[in-house]
């Protein structure tokens, strides 16, 4: 029995800048209707229904152009709902996939005329214990590599930052482009001299790797103003800002009961403070997911 995941907030503190054109929510989730996407028989959380069209509103509501869309753990490795709506909104969105052991070039390629860019592995643990079920690991990423990069793609890793110091020799030698989630799902009271951190800040020096501002909420859940990540965000880009995109997390799964749900509005408006200069945030919230996610 998995519990009920709280709706994201319907009144959003409004953005304090404007979104220039072309920018981009690069990490956001689909799922249902559930008669057409059923979610998966075993999942660590149960989601409400917030199908490719509530995205769109959502991207409206922050004035932003595109978005990208990563199939959640809760779906599996059934990736129709992201695949639907990346047909469906052809010139705003952009996916990430999980693929099976015996996913098929014919379906690599079928997802990849519909918009896919990337595969999506889940190595997050916590004191050597994972925290989601479902998902793949890196031994079908690896089996995968060749024919990913014959396509352009990258991968994208969800995992705890301090799990770099051990894994990222074999990630950087899968010859991908890495992604690396929501900044490592740090701690801020790890502090950035972590060395799983600071592995992470050298992936993305060398240019090996990208990584998504995202999840402040995840990162410090005491909640808004967020401060305590502001540094790990200033090292981020001073290691690599050429390599450093942004994403909401919407509709913000896995949060219960009596949770605080994030404020995609006060998200957003942490790049004010993050990016205070109107050319940082162009880059990271339009060129580089452009380049990242081939928007065209």
């Amino acid at each position: 029995m998995t519990r009920p995941c709280l709706p994201p907030l319907q009144t959003l503190t409004a953005p304090v800048f404007r979104a220039p054109a072309g920018a981009c929510d690069s990490h956001a989730h689909v799922f249902g209707p559930f008669a057409r996407y059923p979610l998966a028989m075993d999942r660590s959380y149960t989601p409400a229904e917030h199908p490719a069209d509530a995205f769109i509103a959502h991207l409206d509501a922050l004035g932003l152009t595109r978005g990208v869309l990563v199939t959640a753990s809760a779906s599996g490795t059934d990736n129709s709902v992201v695949t639907d709506a990346l047909r469906q909104y052809p010139t705003r969105l952009r996916g990430i996939v999980v693929p099976s052991p015996d996913t098929t070039d014919a379906e690599l390629d079928a997802w990849h005329a519909a918009g896919v860019r990337g595969v999506r592995i889940n190595l997050y643990q916590v004191d050597g214990h994972a925290v989601y079920r479902n998902g793949v690991g890196i031994q079908v990423l690896e089996a995968l590599a060749p024919r990913l990069a014959a396509r352009g793609w990258h991968a994208q890793i969800w995992i705890h930052a301090p799990d770099l110091v051990t894994l990222g020799p074999r990630l950087k030698a899968l010859g991908l482009p890495l992604v690396i989630d929501h900044m490592g799902r740090m701690a801020t009271s790890r502090g950035v001299a972590d060395p799983g951190f600071q592995a992470l800040c050298a992936l993305l020096a060398e240019g090996v790797a990208w990584t998504k501002i995202s999840g402040a909420d995840r990162l410090q859940p005491a909640g808004a103003p967020y401060e305590q990540v502001d540094p790990f965000v200033a090292a981020l880009m001073r290691a690599n800002p050429e390599q450093v995109v942004w994403g909401s997390d919407w509709p913000h799964i896995n949060y219960f009961e009596s949770a605080q749900m994030p404020d995609d509005g006060v998200l957003f408006n942490l790049l004010a403070r993050w990016l205070p200069d109107a050319a940082s945030r162009e880059r990271v919230l339009v060129h580089n997911p452009a380049r990242l996610y081939d928007f065209g």
